[in-house]
């Protein structure tokens, strides 16, 4: 039936949320939020860029050959990474849903294991396994291998980033309906036609939206190309040495704006693509358990790759354990803790100190953040609701070596203004460098939060939309204010929503590099940066127990979460407790 309700007017909309204090708090807050730590180091990474002298160099770096080959290294490396990696998300989903096999468990946690892990550290273990003196390379084949270059990004990158595409592809492929496949059946079709023309359709939007979301990962990824680039150039390591070896911040910022331009591009039309492609069945929600494919060849041919994969990703994570424990990683094989004893009583404890103090600071926030955004864009109405959930977004879609680069432009000094009576006045501290607010820490737990914000706000928006809002009406409907329905009702409803938002949060804050490797400063040192520096220095047994004391901390954490949070509704655990 058609909804003849009338639309309130713009003033109606904002009138209806500004009748309440908490909901008026929580959406100036929103937009602060946004506006202050994501538009505003955006903006003064731009205004740089077209100073005169930025302008100058942009002019510079467009029309040169050298620059041009880096821009093609980019976007080659990107659209390589996408492909691959998209390709082996899709058979790690495929195998788990549409064939019936054993080891499907391990193969699910040999499929996040990287989420967990350091963005480098598949590439410091490809480096020992199959560099020029790696392991299998040399101590098996006996050949002195070039890794570096295209080939090991596109290796460590690949398995660094697949998850995003399996766990895309394999809720889709849960969600499709079986009837479908019967309806093929019966209609004579048989499986590999109905795979080609039912169910591969059916998956485009989500193979092209994991494809553009690895894309933007890989060409804005850092840390792998610092440690397996070798002379293979991209624009995330010249960011890097313009800032790190050349202090030049305005051709950074020239640099990042270059960046800028694909990665803001690919997030559009994602978001474009995603909002307009949506695929549905006819018959609504499945109707049964998808139909598994029993044709040998198809079955313990997939199988075969998929394990292959798994073994490999299981190597690459016991080399990093096995180099933590040996003195020189692939060379001496003797057994030793000295690099835990560098790690914990060292330098690195300070480190691992304070990654995991700024990590439990923004968890938190962040997942907060994300549920009360996703509450508004969901629950409310307002004008510019859309812009805000895309203004939060912008987090993730903008790569870190760019947020890096807009806070060190934008927070290197007070922000001050000049009023009639009280004269000039701090409204915001320096945030960056030894000398800024709590030694640098602040701007540190600031990125951290608007790096894992988005995050929560997908897993909260997706969780609110399938609650009848119906629910929360009664709930105000019987008195309660809307903070009292969202902290006893909505925020109950999506308690997984908000485990998942807390999890991403804390093992991002934990991993992430490119956007922190600029703000770190001698009073506050991060695990990843610390990891980074042994690896340049060739110190691969230090950067090993680095990454398995990271992964540890990591997991514990999750679990603490798991028994804090608990990953059941409200409504779950009442009707397991009796209805009580």
């Amino acid at each position: 039936m058609q909804d003849v309700r009338a639309r309130p007017s713009v003033r109606a909309q904002f009138r209806r949320i500004f009748q309440d204090p908490i909901l008026t708090v929580a959406l100036i807050g929103s937009v602060i939020f946004v506006g202050l730590t994501i538009i505003l180091p955006l903006l003064s990474m731009v205004g740089a860029s077209v100073s005169t002298e930025g302008a100058e160099k942009l002019t510079n770096y467009i029309g040169s050959p050298v620059y041009q080959t880096i821009i093609s290294n980019t976007l080659v490396m990107g659209v390589v990474v996408g492909a691959v990696g998209t390709l082996v998300g899709f058979l790690f989903a495929f195998v788990q849903v549409k064939l019936d096999v054993p080891f499907k468990r391990f193969m699910h946690i040999m499929a996040l294991l990287p989420v967990i892990s350091p963005p480098f550290a598949v590439a410091t273990a490809t480096i020992v396994l199959f560099g020029r003196s790696g392991m299998i390379s040399r101590g098996v084949f006996g050949v002195r291998y070039d890794i570096y270059g295209l080939d090991g990004l596109t290796l460590a990158l690949s398995l660094s980033l697949f998850t995003v595409a399996y766990l895309n592809l394999k809720g889709m492929m849960e969600a499709l309906d079986p009837a479908l496949d019967e309806a093929s059946a019966n209609l004579g079709a048989g499986k590999f036609r109905t795979f080609f023309r039912v169910t591969l359709p059916m998956l485009i939007p989500g193979i092209a939206s994991s494809f553009l979301l690895i894309f933007v990962e890989s060409i804005a990824d850092l840390g792998n190309p610092l440690v397996l680039g070798g002379n293979y150039e991209v624009l995330a390591t010249r960011i890097y040495v313009s800032v790190i070896g050349l202090y030049d911040t305005t051709a950074a910022a020239v640099l990042s704006v270059i960046l800028l331009v694909p990665s803001l591009t690919v997030f559009m039309v994602q978001r474009y693509w995603v909002s307009r492609a949506n695929v549905v069945s006819v018959t609504g929600k499945p109707s049964g358990r998808p139909d598994t494919i029993k044709f040998p060849p198809v079955r313990w041919g997939l199988f075969g790759v998929v394990m292959f994969l798994c073994l490999l990703i299981l190597l690459i994570y016991g080399t990093i354990f096995h180099g933590a424990f040996v003195q020189v990683p692939g060379v001496r094989n003797e057994f030793t803790l000295s690099h835990f004893d560098f790690v914990i009583n060292g330098i690195g404890a300070e480190a691992m100190q304070d990654t995991t103090l700024l990590s439990i600071v923004a968890t938190p926030l962040a997942g907060l953040i994300g549920m009360v955004v996703a509450f508004l864009v969901v629950r409310k109405e307002f004008l510019g609701r859309q812009a805000l959930d895309f203004g939060v977004m912008l987090g993730i879609a903008v790569p870190g070596t760019i947020i890096g680069i807009g806070y060190v432009l934008s927070f290197n000094s007070p922000i001050t203004a000049t009023l009639p009576i009280l004269g000039e006045i701090t409204l915001l501290p320096k945030l960056t460098g030894g000398q800024g607010l709590l030694g640098g820490a602040l701007a540190i737990v600031i990125v951290y939060v608007i790096r894992s914000t988005p995050a929560a706000l997908r897993t909260g928006t997706a969780a609110l939309s399938q609650i009848d809002p119906a629910i929360e009406e009664a709930s105000i409907s019987l008195g309660a204010d809307n903070a009292r329905t969202f902290r006893r009702i909505t925020l109950p409803l999506i308690r997984p929503a908000f485990l998942a938002g807390l999890i991403f949060a804390f093992a991002r804050s934990m991993t992430t590099i490119s956007a922190v490797v600029f703000l770190t400063t001698p009073q506050t040192k991060i695990m990843t940066q610390q990891i980074l520096n042994e690896v340049e220095n060739g110190r691969y047994g230090n950067a090993f127990a680095y990454c398995v004391i990271l992964i540890g901390i990591v997991m514990l954490a999750i679990g603490i979460m798991y028994v804090l949070v608990g990953s059941r509704t409200g409504a779950e655990r009442r009707i397991e407790g009796g209805g009580r």
